[in-house]
């Protein structure tokens, strides 16, 4: 028998009706009319030019080919420029923002180290922190004293002298905080001084009102993950990158399993991405945004529920629903009875779960207007009397 390791992830909690996760995420991919909020995804691309990309690259049977290991030099070079970075910096194409995580974490921190992450968050990033740091310190900040968000001034009281990484989600998957100019600054400064690096995921920057690259205030203490899933509206196509300056690629290059390189087809269709993202990337913000305020205007029609971050700077944002007395997952099974998927908090929270469901909403305005008119209603039902 193998011995479970030290950093097994806890095995997921299936919702009600179903043997497995496996099973229930098969059933709600396979439900074409299923209202798709729980995974942050975009559905607002008509996909003409990035799909017709990919298709002839299928047509021609590129695929058949190995691609270049560390990404086609054309789709490294779109990157850096849609991030502002010049000279300096480099590209490495991965499958995904999760295996550029994963990539960053083994080979920054050694057995000795820790990590700073914060709760609520993306929790796998704790996950593979513990697998190569000694402990993981993972900040509570679900309230409105620190903005919701993991600040300078909460890092430094959690750093210690083997502080080696500190985890910057922003804008926050699932909260939607985000972070100032100023803030920013004040994050690079204590990497610099302390000599520790921060892991700056970028995944949801192009939804943001504004943004700032930590790369830009301490480019040699900085590692960006950088993710085709959610503006582009690619999730499915396991397609991403880190990007740093060239020594610490190099370094991330030598711990790569996969050095076949990355799917043929993701890259093309990832370079007609970023060729064209200023013809879509306007209207898919303004549906984004727009959306949100639907959502809004429903949370405050039910007394109790509110939101702890509006706007939100992702395409995601959390609904506390802790004083109406509903529990998040008899919510979310509700929900997923009426064909609405969405998650209770505990996928984003070991501390906070109980309090709230994160929902997404870069889809199509009338499937928000359905989730609006339904929570309202389910929440009144299953309201403790």
């Amino acid at each position: 028998m193998i011995s479970p390791k030290k950093y097994a992830k806890a095995a997921k909690v299936p919702p009600n009706g179903f043997k497995t996760s496996n099973e229930f995420f098969n059933y709600v991919f396979k439900d074409k009319e299923m209202i798709w909020m729980g995974q942050n995804t975009n559905h607002l691309h008509d996909h003409s030019e990035i799909a017709e990309a990919m298709i002839d690259c299928i047509n021609e049977g590129s695929y058949c080919k190995y691609p270049p290991p560390e990404g086609f030099p054309e789709l490294k070079e779109l990157v850096l420029k849609d991030l502002g970075l010049g000279d300096g910096f480099e590209a490495l194409i991965t499958a995904g923002g999760t295996e550029s995580l994963y990539l960053c974490m083994n080979d920054i921190l050694n057995p000795e180290d820790n990590a700073i992450t914060c709760d609520p968050g993306y929790l796998i990033i704790d996950n593979f922190a513990s697998r190569f740091a000694c402990s993981v310190t993972s900040v509570p900040i679900y309230s409105s004293e620190c903005g919701y968000k993991l600040t300078p001034d909460l890092v430094l009281e959690n750093m210690d002298s083997n502080t080696r990484l500190i985890s910057l989600i922003d804008p926050l998957n699932p909260l939607g905080s985000s972070y100032t100019l100023d803030e920013i600054k004040a994050f690079a400064d204590i990497a610099v001084d302390h000599d520790v690096y921060l892991l700056h995921d970028i995944t949801y920057r192009d939804f943001a009102q504004e943004h700032h690259l930590a790369a830009d205030y301490a480019p040699d203490h900085t590692v960006t993950v950088y993710s085709f899933s959610k503006i582009c509206g690619m999730a499915g196509l396991r397609i991403g990158a880190i990007v740093a300056t060239a020594d610490i690629v190099e370094s991330v290059k030598s711990i790569v399993i996969n050095d076949l390189g990355t799917n043929v087809v993701s890259q093309a269709g990832a370079i007609a991405a970023l060729k064209s993202k200023d013809r879509w990337v306007d209207r898919i913000r303004d549906v984004t945004f727009k959306n949100q305020r639907i959502i809004r205007d429903a949370v405050e029609e039910v007394e109790g529920a509110f939101l702890p971050v509006y706007p939100s700077n992702g395409n995601m944002m959390a609904i506390d629903i802790h004083e109406t007395g509903v529990n998040p997952v008899d919510l979310t099974d509700y929900l997923l009875k009426r064909k609405i998927f969405v998650r209770q908090g505990a996928y984003t929270s070991k501390i906070f779960g109980d309090r709230y469901i994160r929902l997404s909403f870069s889809i199509p305005t009338e499937q928000v207007e359905i989730f609006a008119e339904n929570f309202v209603d389910v929440m009144e039902f299953l309201r403790p009397s």
